[in-house]
Protein backbone atom coordinates (compact mmCIF):
# COMPACT_ATOMS: atom_id res chain seq x y z
CA UNK A 1 0.00 0.00 0.00
CA UNK A 2 1.19 3.68 -0.94
CA UNK A 3 2.60 5.62 2.08
CA UNK A 4 0.59 8.78 3.24
CA UNK A 5 3.13 11.17 4.96
CA UNK A 6 1.68 11.77 8.76
CA UNK A 7 1.61 15.84 9.09
CA UNK A 8 3.55 17.24 11.71
CA UNK A 9 2.89 16.23 15.45
CA UNK A 10 0.67 19.35 16.88
CA UNK A 11 0.63 19.80 20.97
CA UNK A 12 -1.63 17.42 22.78
CA UNK A 13 -4.32 20.25 23.30
CA UNK A 14 -4.87 20.44 19.28
CA UNK A 15 -4.82 17.00 19.79
CA UNK A 16 -7.36 16.44 22.17
CA UNK A 17 -9.37 19.36 19.84
CA UNK A 18 -9.09 17.51 16.51
CA UNK A 19 -10.68 14.22 18.35
CA UNK A 20 -13.14 15.62 20.09
CA UNK A 21 -14.22 17.49 16.91
CA UNK A 22 -14.12 14.81 14.75
CA UNK A 23 -16.26 12.74 16.78
CA UNK A 24 -19.12 15.72 16.74
CA UNK A 25 -18.84 16.50 13.71
CA UNK A 26 -19.30 12.62 12.74
CA UNK A 27 -22.64 12.77 14.94
CA UNK A 28 -23.67 16.06 13.38
CA UNK A 29 -23.33 14.24 10.18
CA UNK A 30 -25.62 11.12 10.92
CA UNK A 31 -28.04 13.05 13.15
CA UNK A 32 -28.81 15.24 9.90
CA UNK A 33 -29.25 11.08 8.83
CA UNK A 34 -31.60 10.56 10.83
CA UNK A 35 -33.81 13.92 10.87
CA UNK A 36 -35.66 12.83 8.45
CA UNK A 37 -37.05 9.48 9.70
CA UNK A 38 -39.97 10.56 12.39
CA UNK A 39 -41.42 12.64 9.16
CA UNK A 40 -41.66 9.93 6.99
CA UNK A 41 -45.29 9.44 8.62
CA UNK A 42 -46.14 13.28 7.91
CA UNK A 43 -45.05 12.94 4.10
CA UNK A 44 -46.98 9.70 4.11
CA UNK A 45 -50.26 11.10 5.49
CA UNK A 46 -50.37 14.60 4.07
CA UNK A 47 -48.53 14.18 0.69
CA UNK A 48 -49.47 10.54 0.15
CA UNK A 49 -46.08 8.70 0.07
CA UNK A 50 -46.03 4.79 0.16
CA UNK A 51 -44.17 2.66 1.94
CA UNK A 52 -42.31 1.39 -1.21
CA UNK A 53 -41.61 5.12 -1.86
CA UNK A 54 -40.09 6.20 1.28
CA UNK A 55 -37.97 2.64 1.28
CA UNK A 56 -36.67 3.60 -2.28
CA UNK A 57 -35.36 7.43 -0.82
CA UNK A 58 -33.81 4.91 1.57
CA UNK A 59 -31.88 3.15 -0.78
CA UNK A 60 -31.15 6.20 -2.84
CA UNK A 61 -28.91 7.94 0.23
CA UNK A 62 -27.47 4.31 0.63
CA UNK A 63 -26.51 3.41 -3.23
CA UNK A 64 -25.12 7.77 -3.09
CA UNK A 65 -23.12 6.96 0.07
CA UNK A 66 -21.54 3.41 -1.93
CA UNK A 67 -20.71 5.35 -4.93
CA UNK A 68 -18.93 7.82 -3.21
CA UNK A 69 -17.12 5.21 -1.29
CA UNK A 70 -16.21 3.66 -4.05
CA UNK A 71 -14.82 6.34 -5.86
CA UNK A 72 -13.52 8.83 -3.47
CA UNK A 73 -13.15 6.57 -0.30
CA UNK A 74 -9.12 6.97 0.05
CA UNK A 75 -9.51 10.37 -1.64
CA UNK A 76 -8.40 11.94 2.21
CA UNK A 77 -5.01 10.18 2.06
CA UNK A 78 -4.33 12.41 -0.68
CA UNK A 79 -5.83 16.14 0.07
CA UNK A 80 -5.81 15.61 3.48
CA UNK A 81 -8.96 14.65 6.32
CA UNK A 82 -10.13 18.15 7.32
CA UNK A 83 -10.75 19.19 3.49
CA UNK A 84 -12.52 15.96 2.80
CA UNK A 85 -14.91 16.36 5.78
CA UNK A 86 -15.82 19.92 4.95
CA UNK A 87 -16.80 18.88 1.59
CA UNK A 88 -18.78 16.18 3.21
CA UNK A 89 -20.92 19.00 5.35
CA UNK A 90 -21.06 20.92 3.17
CA UNK A 91 -23.21 18.55 0.70
CA UNK A 92 -24.95 17.35 4.17
CA UNK A 93 -25.87 21.36 4.28
CA UNK A 94 -27.40 21.18 0.69
CA UNK A 95 -29.20 18.39 1.13
CA UNK A 96 -30.90 19.49 4.31
CA UNK A 97 -31.55 22.42 2.68
CA UNK A 98 -33.68 20.68 -0.15
CA UNK A 99 -35.75 18.82 2.54
CA UNK A 100 -37.01 22.21 3.47
CA UNK A 101 -39.48 21.89 0.73
CA UNK A 102 -40.55 18.48 0.63
CA UNK A 103 -44.17 17.35 -0.93
CA UNK A 104 -43.18 15.28 -3.68
CA UNK A 105 -40.93 12.01 -3.70
CA UNK A 106 -38.66 13.21 -6.14
CA UNK A 107 -37.70 16.15 -3.82
CA UNK A 108 -37.05 13.64 -0.80
CA UNK A 109 -35.60 11.35 -2.95
CA UNK A 110 -32.98 14.36 -4.18
CA UNK A 111 -32.46 15.80 -0.66
CA UNK A 112 -31.69 12.16 0.84
CA UNK A 113 -29.40 11.66 -2.26
CA UNK A 114 -27.49 14.73 -1.58
CA UNK A 115 -27.10 13.21 1.80
CA UNK A 116 -25.90 9.92 0.91
CA UNK A 117 -22.93 12.25 -1.28
CA UNK A 118 -22.21 13.58 2.10
CA UNK A 119 -22.19 11.23 4.71
CA UNK A 120 -19.99 8.90 1.88
CA UNK A 121 -17.44 11.64 1.99
CA UNK A 122 -17.40 11.86 6.13
CA UNK A 123 -17.79 7.77 6.41
CA UNK A 124 -14.45 7.84 5.02
CA UNK A 125 -12.41 10.76 6.07
CA UNK A 126 -14.27 11.24 9.78
CA UNK A 127 -13.96 7.75 11.24
CA UNK A 128 -10.26 8.04 10.12
CA UNK A 129 -9.47 11.36 11.60
CA UNK A 130 -10.77 10.23 14.82
CA UNK A 131 -8.61 7.19 14.88
CA UNK A 132 -5.47 9.15 13.85
CA UNK A 133 -6.34 11.96 16.82
CA UNK A 134 -7.64 9.34 19.57
CA UNK A 135 -5.61 9.25 22.92
CA UNK A 136 -4.09 5.55 23.25
CA UNK A 137 -6.11 4.44 25.85
CA UNK A 138 -8.47 3.18 26.59
CA UNK A 139 -7.10 0.94 24.16
CA UNK A 140 -11.22 0.65 22.55
CA UNK A 141 -11.53 3.85 22.74
CA UNK A 142 -10.56 4.43 18.68
CA UNK A 143 -12.54 1.70 17.66
CA UNK A 144 -15.99 2.89 19.17
CA UNK A 145 -15.74 5.86 18.87
CA UNK A 146 -15.26 5.84 14.94
CA UNK A 147 -17.98 2.83 14.93
CA UNK A 148 -20.46 3.73 17.43
CA UNK A 149 -20.69 7.77 16.86
CA UNK A 150 -22.17 7.13 13.45
CA UNK A 151 -25.25 5.38 16.04
CA UNK A 152 -25.37 7.99 18.22
CA UNK A 153 -25.57 10.54 15.73
CA UNK A 154 -28.62 8.69 14.23
CA UNK A 155 -30.26 8.22 17.45
CA UNK A 156 -29.81 11.94 18.28
CA UNK A 157 -31.28 12.66 15.13
CA UNK A 158 -34.36 10.89 15.38
CA UNK A 159 -35.81 11.86 18.69
CA UNK A 160 -34.80 15.41 18.21
CA UNK A 161 -36.67 15.39 15.07
CA UNK A 162 -39.67 13.43 16.84
CA UNK A 163 -39.63 16.11 19.81
CA UNK A 164 -39.69 19.19 17.65
CA UNK A 165 -42.00 17.28 14.99
CA UNK A 166 -44.88 16.49 17.65
CA UNK A 167 -43.93 19.81 19.59
CA UNK A 168 -42.30 22.39 18.05
CA UNK A 169 -43.17 25.23 15.47
CA UNK A 170 -42.61 24.46 11.64
CA UNK A 171 -42.49 20.56 12.27
CA UNK A 172 -41.88 20.09 8.90
CA UNK A 173 -38.84 22.84 8.74
CA UNK A 174 -37.24 23.25 12.25
CA UNK A 175 -35.43 19.67 12.28
CA UNK A 176 -33.28 21.34 9.49
CA UNK A 177 -32.54 24.69 10.49
CA UNK A 178 -31.19 23.09 13.72
CA UNK A 179 -29.13 20.46 12.20
CA UNK A 180 -28.12 23.05 9.62
CA UNK A 181 -26.67 25.15 12.58
CA UNK A 182 -24.91 22.18 13.90
CA UNK A 183 -23.16 20.72 10.56
CA UNK A 184 -21.82 24.10 10.14
CA UNK A 185 -20.59 24.71 13.26
CA UNK A 186 -19.34 21.28 12.73
CA UNK A 187 -17.47 22.51 9.44
CA UNK A 188 -15.66 25.61 12.06
CA UNK A 189 -14.44 22.84 14.10
CA UNK A 190 -12.80 20.93 11.45
CA UNK A 191 -11.32 23.69 10.27
CA UNK A 192 -9.65 24.80 13.13
CA UNK A 193 -8.39 21.42 14.02
CA UNK A 194 -4.78 19.86 13.16
CA UNK A 195 -4.42 18.12 10.19
CA UNK A 196 -3.29 14.16 10.69
CA UNK A 197 -1.82 13.74 7.09
CA UNK A 198 0.04 15.64 4.80
CA UNK A 199 -1.51 16.28 1.41
CA UNK A 200 0.16 14.06 -1.25
CA UNK A 201 0.18 14.06 -4.89
CA UNK A 202 -2.16 11.26 -6.63
CA UNK A 203 -5.40 12.04 -5.77
CA UNK A 204 -7.11 11.96 -9.38
CA UNK A 205 -5.27 8.34 -9.35
CA UNK A 206 -7.43 7.51 -6.26
CA UNK A 207 -10.73 8.47 -7.89
CA UNK A 208 -10.26 5.30 -9.69
CA UNK A 209 -13.18 3.29 -8.14
CA UNK A 210 -11.19 0.28 -5.87
CA UNK A 211 -11.48 -0.92 -2.70
CA UNK A 212 -7.91 -1.65 -1.44
CA UNK A 213 -7.34 -3.55 2.56
CA UNK A 214 -4.41 -4.80 4.33
CA UNK A 215 -3.87 -8.16 2.94
CA UNK A 216 -3.51 -9.11 6.16
CA UNK A 217 -7.48 -8.08 6.97
CA UNK A 218 -8.96 -10.35 4.13
CA UNK A 219 -9.34 -13.45 6.42
CA UNK A 220 -11.60 -11.25 8.80
CA UNK A 221 -13.66 -9.50 5.79
CA UNK A 222 -16.58 -12.74 5.63
CA UNK A 223 -17.47 -12.41 9.34
CA UNK A 224 -16.89 -8.53 8.87
CA UNK A 225 -19.67 -8.90 5.95
CA UNK A 226 -21.59 -11.18 8.11
CA UNK A 227 -22.14 -8.95 10.80
CA UNK A 228 -22.33 -6.03 9.18
CA UNK A 229 -24.99 -6.48 6.16
CA UNK A 230 -27.65 -7.65 8.41
CA UNK A 231 -26.98 -5.12 11.34
CA UNK A 232 -27.43 -2.21 8.87
CA UNK A 233 -30.33 -3.77 7.00
CA UNK A 234 -32.00 -3.75 10.09
CA UNK A 235 -31.37 -0.15 10.73
CA UNK A 236 -32.47 0.31 6.84
CA UNK A 237 -35.74 -1.35 7.82
CA UNK A 238 -36.46 0.46 10.91
CA UNK A 239 -36.38 3.90 8.46
CA UNK A 240 -37.98 2.52 5.52
CA UNK A 241 -40.84 0.24 7.38
CA UNK A 242 -40.88 0.92 11.02
CA UNK A 243 -42.87 4.60 10.49
CA UNK A 244 -45.72 2.47 9.06
CA UNK A 245 -44.80 -0.52 11.68
CA UNK A 246 -45.48 1.47 14.60
CA UNK A 247 -48.47 3.44 13.45
CA UNK A 248 -50.29 0.43 11.73
CA UNK A 249 -49.38 -2.43 13.85
CA UNK A 250 -47.99 -0.75 17.09
CA UNK A 251 -51.26 2.11 16.97
CA UNK A 252 -49.28 5.15 17.43
CA UNK A 253 -48.59 8.16 15.48
CA UNK A 254 -46.51 10.23 17.44
CA UNK A 255 -43.33 11.29 15.96
CA UNK A 256 -41.87 11.22 19.23
CA UNK A 257 -42.65 7.57 19.60
CA UNK A 258 -40.98 6.77 16.42
CA UNK A 259 -37.81 9.13 17.00
CA UNK A 260 -37.64 7.19 20.19
CA UNK A 261 -37.97 3.52 18.63
CA UNK A 262 -35.62 4.24 15.66
CA UNK A 263 -33.31 5.55 18.82
CA UNK A 264 -34.04 2.61 20.69
CA UNK A 265 -32.14 0.37 18.27
CA UNK A 266 -28.94 2.94 17.53
CA UNK A 267 -28.40 4.66 20.80
CA UNK A 268 -27.90 1.02 23.34
CA UNK A 269 -25.32 0.30 20.31
CA UNK A 270 -22.80 3.09 22.01
CA UNK A 271 -23.68 1.67 25.26
CA UNK A 272 -22.73 -1.95 23.79
CA UNK A 273 -19.74 -1.36 21.97
CA UNK A 274 -17.50 -0.73 25.55
CA UNK A 275 -18.65 -3.81 26.90
CA UNK A 276 -17.39 -5.95 23.88
CA UNK A 277 -13.83 -4.30 24.75
CA UNK A 278 -13.52 -6.79 27.49
CA UNK A 279 -13.13 -9.66 25.07
CA UNK A 280 -11.49 -11.05 21.91
CA UNK A 281 -12.62 -8.96 18.95
CA UNK A 282 -13.98 -12.83 17.83
CA UNK A 283 -15.73 -13.88 21.01
CA UNK A 284 -17.54 -10.20 21.33
CA UNK A 285 -18.39 -10.57 17.22
CA UNK A 286 -20.50 -14.00 18.46
CA UNK A 287 -21.82 -12.98 21.50
CA UNK A 288 -23.09 -9.63 19.57
CA UNK A 289 -24.81 -11.64 16.97
CA UNK A 290 -26.18 -13.95 19.25
CA UNK A 291 -27.74 -10.82 21.32
CA UNK A 292 -28.70 -9.38 17.69
CA UNK A 293 -30.56 -12.50 16.98
CA UNK A 294 -32.03 -12.71 20.18
CA UNK A 295 -33.85 -9.13 19.94
CA UNK A 296 -34.97 -10.01 16.27
CA UNK A 297 -36.96 -12.96 17.94
CA UNK A 298 -38.19 -10.18 21.00
CA UNK A 299 -39.11 -7.76 17.98
CA UNK A 300 -40.99 -10.41 15.63
CA UNK A 301 -42.47 -11.41 18.65
CA UNK A 302 -43.86 -8.01 19.69
CA UNK A 303 -44.98 -6.88 16.10
CA UNK A 304 -47.01 -10.14 15.77
CA UNK A 305 -48.62 -9.60 18.96
CA UNK A 306 -48.66 -5.54 18.80
CA UNK A 307 -47.22 -5.47 21.93
CA UNK A 308 -44.96 -1.93 21.59
CA UNK A 309 -43.55 -2.47 25.59
CA UNK A 310 -41.74 -5.81 24.31
CA UNK A 311 -41.17 -4.64 20.70
CA UNK A 312 -39.03 -1.51 22.01
CA UNK A 313 -37.60 -3.95 24.79
CA UNK A 314 -36.51 -6.04 22.01
CA UNK A 315 -34.95 -3.58 20.04
CA UNK A 316 -32.97 -2.04 22.83
CA UNK A 317 -31.33 -5.50 22.77
CA UNK A 318 -30.93 -5.68 19.15
CA UNK A 319 -29.11 -2.16 19.37
CA UNK A 320 -26.65 -3.19 22.51
CA UNK A 321 -25.66 -6.49 20.58
CA UNK A 322 -24.92 -4.57 17.59
CA UNK A 323 -22.71 -2.59 19.36
CA UNK A 324 -20.63 -5.37 20.81
CA UNK A 325 -20.40 -7.27 17.30
CA UNK A 326 -19.99 -3.75 15.07
CA UNK A 327 -16.63 -2.39 17.69
CA UNK A 328 -15.44 -5.93 17.83
CA UNK A 329 -15.40 -6.31 13.56
CA UNK A 330 -13.97 -2.23 13.69
CA UNK A 331 -11.23 -3.40 16.47
CA UNK A 332 -10.35 -6.32 14.07
CA UNK A 333 -9.78 -4.57 11.27
CA UNK A 334 -8.17 -2.08 12.38
CA UNK A 335 -5.60 -4.02 14.66
CA UNK A 336 -1.73 -3.28 13.52
CA UNK A 337 -3.00 -0.56 11.18
CA UNK A 338 -1.05 2.52 9.89
CA UNK A 339 -2.30 5.50 9.09
CA UNK A 340 -1.96 5.30 5.50
CA UNK A 341 -4.04 2.30 5.86
CA UNK A 342 -7.37 3.59 7.89
CA UNK A 343 -9.24 5.36 5.15
CA UNK A 344 -9.33 2.39 2.87
CA UNK A 345 -10.13 0.11 5.81
CA UNK A 346 -13.06 2.39 6.63
CA UNK A 347 -14.26 2.65 3.28
CA UNK A 348 -14.27 -1.00 3.13
CA UNK A 349 -16.60 -1.19 6.78
CA UNK A 350 -19.10 1.41 5.15
CA UNK A 351 -19.17 -0.28 1.67
CA UNK A 352 -20.10 -3.55 4.00
CA UNK A 353 -22.78 -1.42 5.75
CA UNK A 354 -24.14 0.23 3.20
CA UNK A 355 -24.34 -2.97 0.86
CA UNK A 356 -26.45 -3.99 3.99
CA UNK A 357 -28.92 -0.92 4.10
CA UNK A 358 -29.08 -0.80 0.41
CA UNK A 359 -29.73 -4.41 -1.43
CA UNK A 360 -32.26 -5.29 1.42
CA UNK A 361 -34.24 -2.16 0.61
CA UNK A 362 -34.54 -2.29 -2.77
CA UNK A 363 -35.64 -5.93 -2.70
CA UNK A 364 -37.93 -4.85 -0.06
CA UNK A 365 -39.30 -1.98 -2.01
CA UNK A 366 -40.13 -4.36 -4.70
CA UNK A 367 -42.18 -6.78 -2.21
CA UNK A 368 -43.69 -4.28 0.19
CA UNK A 369 -46.61 -4.43 -3.07
CA UNK A 370 -47.25 -7.89 -2.28
CA UNK A 371 -46.13 -8.46 1.04
CA UNK A 372 -47.17 -7.25 4.72
CA UNK A 373 -44.91 -5.22 6.73
CA UNK A 374 -44.50 -8.04 9.77
CA UNK A 375 -43.95 -10.77 6.59
CA UNK A 376 -40.92 -8.26 5.51
CA UNK A 377 -39.99 -7.76 9.02
CA UNK A 378 -39.62 -11.63 9.04
CA UNK A 379 -37.19 -11.99 6.18
CA UNK A 380 -34.85 -9.68 7.73
CA UNK A 381 -35.27 -11.62 10.28
CA UNK A 382 -34.25 -14.92 8.63
CA UNK A 383 -31.35 -12.65 7.32
CA UNK A 384 -30.17 -12.07 10.82
CA UNK A 385 -30.26 -16.08 11.59
CA UNK A 386 -28.53 -16.76 8.92
CA UNK A 387 -25.47 -14.48 9.59
CA UNK A 388 -25.54 -15.36 13.46
CA UNK A 389 -24.54 -18.80 12.54
CA UNK A 390 -22.12 -17.94 9.92
CA UNK A 391 -20.15 -15.34 12.85
CA UNK A 392 -20.50 -18.48 15.22
CA UNK A 393 -18.66 -20.61 13.24
CA UNK A 394 -16.49 -18.26 11.27
CA UNK A 395 -15.23 -15.97 13.91
CA UNK A 396 -11.15 -15.53 14.54
CA UNK A 397 -9.09 -13.01 15.82
CA UNK A 398 -6.88 -11.05 14.12
CA UNK A 399 -3.23 -12.20 13.91
CA UNK A 400 -1.55 -10.94 16.81
CA UNK A 401 1.88 -10.53 15.13
CA UNK A 402 0.26 -8.14 12.35
CA UNK A 403 1.14 -4.93 13.13
CA UNK A 404 4.63 -6.41 12.15
CA UNK A 405 3.25 -7.58 8.47
CA UNK A 406 4.50 -5.44 5.60
CA UNK A 407 1.72 -2.94 4.52
CA UNK A 408 0.41 -4.95 1.18
CA UNK A 409 -2.94 -4.37 -0.53
CA UNK A 410 -5.47 -6.50 -1.52
CA UNK A 411 -7.72 -4.47 -4.40
CA UNK A 412 -11.13 -6.16 -4.18
CA UNK A 413 -12.43 -4.18 -7.27
CA UNK A 414 -10.13 -6.72 -9.39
Amino acid sequence: MRHVTPAADPDHRKLRLTFVSAVFSLVAVFAAVGSTIPLFNIYRAEDGFSNAGISLTVVAYSAATLGTLLVLGRLSNHVGRRPTAIAGLALLVLGCLVLLNVHHIGVLIAGRLLMGLGAGLASSSLPAYIVDAAPRRPVWLAAVASSQTVMLGLAVGAVASGALVQFGPWPRELIYVVVVALLVLSAVLVAISSETVTPAPGGWRSLRPSVRVPVRVRRLLPVAAAVLLPTWATGSFYQAFVPALVQDQLHTDSPLVLGLTFAAYMAPSAVGAPLGGRFSPAAAQSIGMLGFLAGWVGMLTGIITGALPLFVAATIVAGAAQGIAISAVTRGLLHGSGLTERASIFAVVYLLSYSGATVPSLISAQLSSVFSVPHIAAGYGAFALVATLFTVIAARDPHPDTADLPGESLDLAR
